[in-house]
């Protein structure tokens, strides 16, 4: 099977490319505007924008792996969500048509859901609050649009939350960093509930997905369970690394009235800083989904979630 993958040099593409290039099944490329530093022999410099290159890139592929998104908190303009995300979901789909190939993996997100919700499952309403969450909305309608005239089509629409794992950068990653630490400071009590996904498992349900299901419109949330309290984090943390973690408590609002703060600095002196009120409100929020579906699927998890989250925190904090 010939694979295209669109965005695989970030850190869920590389482990993907791992994943499938070690499996010797099947023939890969990968179109993305950054250098891929593991597979640069198979990397096209391609940019989601731009459908001209996108539909020489995917000729003589079969199956299409978008991953490619504006996903930061703090992009700016706001645009850019919505110039990859939607638009960027537009050419794909004419690049695909052009090139005649009828099967499409899509990350979409658990941000469609928006925050504080109860344990959404796939049928749940969208309801995103911030312009990622909307943007990935919009690209979802965008497929099932497509879909309505394009039925002999297969499409697997995959809602990961908050991935994490062994060389991860984003927000699990600075949450654990300052944890590891000893400089953590918990905003609320700590008793709200974070869905977590870990990259092993993510990568291995998309091959799963490219290999059982081959045929109509499917849509999955991937959540990897239990679901953990940021207390929970806390304790494991501290156990995996034989590390005494102190934590010192402070009101939520007071939390948001220093993210607010944040906010306003960013402003002024026109840089990205790693706290905002964004982060303070996602940090606190209860962030809880449904995965009965995705694990209800035939699909088994290779790894358990504290197995997960050990081999994370050994390899980053360990030493």
């Amino acid at each position: 099977m010939k694979i295209a993958i669109i965005g695989g040099s970030g850190f869920v593409g590389t482990k993907l490319l791992e994943r499938l290039y070690k499996s010797g099944l099947y023939e890969l490329i990968n179109l993305d505007k950054a250098e891929s530093l593991m597979f640069p022999a198979i990397t096209l410099n391609c940019n989601v924008l731009d459908k001209e290159s996108l539909s020489k890139g995917l000729a003589g592929f079969d199956l299409v792996i978008l991953l490619a998104a504006e996903h930061r908190d703090d992009v700016s303009p706001v645009s850019l969500y919505y110039d990859v995300n939607v638009q960027g979901m537009r050419n794909t789909l004419e690049a695909m048509e052009a090139n005649g190939i009828k099967r499409l993996i899509f990350t979409s997100s658990v941000a469609v859901y928006g925050l504080d919700k109860d344990n959404p499952d796939e049928s749940f309403p969208a309801d995103p609050f911030n312009h990622y969450g909307k943007s990935k909305w919009e690209a979802e309608q965008v497929l099932q649009e497509w879909y309505k005239t394009h039925a002999d089509w297969n499409i697997n629409v995959v809602r990961p939350t908050v991935i994490f794992g062994e060389g991860n950068r984003g927000n699990v990653f600075n949450l654990l960093n300052q944890i590891a630490s000893g400089k953590f400071m918990m905003v609320g009590d700590g008793k709200n509930q974070k869905s977590m996904s870990y990259v092993g498992n993510v990568i291995a349900f998309i091959e799963f997905l490219v290999k059982e299901r081959v045929a109509g419109y499917h849509v999955f949330n991937y959540v990897d369970k239990p679901d953990f309290t940021t207390n929970d984090l806390v304790y494991h943390t501290g156990e995996i690394l034989d590390k005494k973690i102190p934590t010192t408590h402070i009101p939520y609002w007071i939390g948001m009235l220093g993210g607010y703060g944040f906010d306003v600095l960013a402003f002024l002196s026109r840089k990205k800083l790693a706290i905002s009120s964004v982060r303070v409100k996602k940090f606190c929020a209860v962030t809880k989904y449904d995965s009965k579906k995705a694990m209800s699927s035939g699909f088994v998890p290779p790894y358990a979630m504290e197995e997960g989250l050990r081999r994370m925190l050994k390899e980053e904090f360990g030493k």
